[in-house]
């Protein structure tokens, strides 16, 4: 699977999350596309597109469907998905695979800015896997700064979510460092703790994307 694929083939809650908290409740819903009458199988075959070798060339990416999600654009370490809407501007969202030490993805996190949130300007979910201790909750650092913990909200098949407001002096933070940290604590086992990092690299260019500065 490559990278692409991974980015957007993430549960759809922590999309829809991040998404609900940045778009207004009167928003309209993304129409979902129309059925496509089925063709009787053909006899006939098509052939397939190949290069000067003779290998598969691979198909022009078709253009994203109205409730579809796509990858817009791509920052060092952090990915601009978007949602396709059949009408207006498709909101978007910063998103990034979390990996604990041994390479193994483990969390995930999707910022978009906020308006009219008071003194948090961003938003972010954070999703984490199901057997995590949810009453030790979640503990983000930049850079060994300052740690933080936040509760989780809610749990469902896709794992537990933690919904977390930022500052603009979080916001900066992230602008100036180069690695935070996310802890939880595995149900399993209470007395330990896994350490997933959230590179910063590419934050900036990345939030002035998904912000429309």
């Amino acid at each position: 699977m490559t990278s692409t694929d991974r980015i957007l083939s993430l549960p759809a809650l922590s999309f829809a999350a991040a998404l609900a908290m940045a778009l207004p409740a009167t928003a309209q819903e993304a129409e979902a596309p129309a059925a496509e009458e089925e063709q009787p199988p053909s006899v006939f075959n098509l052939g397939e597109p190949v290069d000067e070798n003779g290998d598969p060339v691979a198909p022009e990416p078709q253009e994203p469907q109205p409730g579809q999600q796509y990858l817009r654009e791509v920052f060092n370490d952090w990915a601009l998905r978007c949602l396709k809407v059949a009408e207006g501007e498709d909101p978007c969202q910063m998103y990034q695979l979390l990996n604990d030490a041994d390479g193994n993805s483990v969390a995930e996190i999707a910022i978009v800015p906020l308006a009219d949130a008071g003194q948090a300007v961003a938003g972010a979910t954070i999703v984490v896997p199901l057997d995590t201790l949810l009453t030790e909750q979640i503990t983000l650092r930049v850079d060994g700064g300052q740690a933080r913990r936040f509760p989780y909200n809610f749990c469902n098949a896709g794992g537990c979510v933690s919904r977390v407001g930022f500052t603009e002096q979080d916001i900066n933070l992230f602008r100036r460092g180069a690695n935070a940290t996310l802890t939880m604590v595995p149900a399993a086992a209470p007395d330990q703790q896994v350490t997933v990092t959230m590179s910063l690299s590419g934050f900036t260019a990345g939030y002035a994307a998904v912000s429309g500065q």
